[in-house]
């Protein structure tokens, strides 16, 4: 029996997929090579906005098509958990929509009806990685409510898992031959706040409250595991001086802040901490403790009640804070969330000028910030034959660095950056 995975979303999907994966495998399966190949078709989808639920839907019906006679198709992910029942109304191709923790194997299903989890994705083991770097999920659900997000609606509230599980895995992917380690989760500075909090379902300011912050410790653990670790989503109210301190001591000094705006009213409309001048600030004294450091965040645009102001001050923070990436999005209504009930919404022509606007800014100082690199040396990690990353691109999100494909994948190699191609970057041999 073979089996293919189709995996949509954000990295905390990817590591969903690998864990199905594994258990899949644990069951006497084997991967094929290709959707048309395989005996269980499973489709992992996205329901963070509209475009990646329309992307989740294609997805489907392509694999539908594509999949042999016989074979089964499984719908699972997040539109799984949000959507079952409107799913199996929609989409007649689909053999099972299963929630998470839900078999995808079942001998006996009632759709309609939610059943006990079978198994916990968190926690499940994964097979060996087949490349030199690998997301490590460290939690599940968030305790925030962003006004814009529906994600805790059917993730849940966060659910960290232990130290002791996180390092273990680590270790096992490290043993495989990962060089770098990406962590991930929800809200990921809050990783370990809940399990000290007993599971009370609280968001917590970590920048406004006593007592040491567990994901200082589990940084400074997995920074002696492995050659690189990587933080992403970093809700900026965790950015604290112990935080950076570890993340710099990782040798990794590579910021994923969750800003979302600029705007101070903006990000209260948006249930979001902060505003443009405390960001700055953050900035700029990680900038005066590591001048190399790299920073990426991602803005909404279009938020319902956004004014001409809100998107001049998003402006002239980018300017101020010089990012090295950023991506934009125009504001997504969400069923169930705050922002669905807002007033003042502003017209999606408006937003995609303000997000094409936003966008001309950024991508100037991104090719400044790529260009800043031309000279210098670096090592690089080669992911794959001629593509490489420094220590200031995020692996399938940031731009890469193009190198002699006879260099070994998995290696760490010295280089100088000779070139730029956009966003990437040529190197040679030191």
């Amino acid at each position: 029996m073979r089996y293919w995975i189709e995996t949509l979303g954000c990295p905390k999907n990817h590591v969903d997929s690998e864990k199905l994966a594994g258990l899949l495998v644990s069951q006497g399966y084997d991967a094929a090579t290709s959707p048309d190949t395989a005996d269980l078709v499973v489709a992992n989808t996205c329901a963070f906005i509209e475009p990646a639920r329309e992307e989740s839907i294609e997805t489907v019906l392509d694999l539908a098509d594509r999949r042999r006679a016989g074979a089964r198709l499984v719908v699972t992910g997040c539109m799984a958990e949000r959507y079952a029942d409107e799913l199996v109304d929609a989409l007649p191709e689909v053999d099972l929509v299963a929630r998470f923790g839900e078999s995808l194997t079942p001998t006996s299903v009632t759709l309609r009806h939610r059943s006990t989890p079978a198994f916990d994705l968190l926690n499940l083991p994964r097979p060996a990685a087949d490349r030199p770097w690998a997301y490590l999920k460290v939690a599940e659900g968030c305790d925030r409510r962003c006004g814009f997000c529906a994600i805790p609606s059917f993730r849940g509230d966060q659910r960290s898992r232990s130290m002791s599980d996180v390092v273990t895995e680590a270790r096992g992917l490290v043993d495989g031959g990962v060089r770098e380690l990406v962590l991930v989760a929800q809200d990921l500075a809050s990783w370990g706040m809940d399990r000290r909090r007993g599971g009370r379902g609280e968001a917590v300011e970590v920048l406004d409250v006593g007592g040491a912050q567990p994901l200082t410790s589990l940084v400074s653990v997995l920074g002696r595991e492995v050659d690189r670790l990587r933080l992403l989503y970093l809700y900026p109210s965790g950015l604290t001086s112990a935080l950076i301190d570890a993340i710099l001591q990782t040798g990794v000094p590579y910021f994923d802040l969750s800003l979302q705006h600029a705007s101070r009213p903006l990000l209260r409309a948006m249930k979001r901490w902060g505003n443009a001048e405390v960001f700055l600030e953050r900035i700029e004294a990680i900038r005066r403790a590591e001048p190399e450091a790299t920073f990426r965040s991602s803005f909404i645009v279009g938020y319902p009640g956004e004014t001409e102001d809100d998107q001049r001050e998003l402006l002239d923070f980018l300017e101020a804070a010089q990012l090295d990436w950023a991506g934009f999005f125009t504001f997504s209504p969400e069923d169930g969330t705050h922002a669905a009930r807002l007033d003042a919404p502003v017209p999606s022509e408006l937003a995609l000028e303000r997000l094409r606007e936003a966008s001309e800014v950024q991508d100037a100082i991104t090719a400044r910030r790529r260009d800043r690199l031309i000279g210098t040396e670096q090592r690089v990690l080669i992911d794959a034959p001629g593509v490489a990353r420094t220590v200031h691109e995020c692996p399938e999100i940031d731009g890469v660095i193009l190198v002699d494909p006879s260099l070994a994948v998995g290696s760490l190699v010295d280089v100088v950056i000779t070139a730029s191609r956009g966003t990437d970057l040529e190197a040679a041999v030191r």
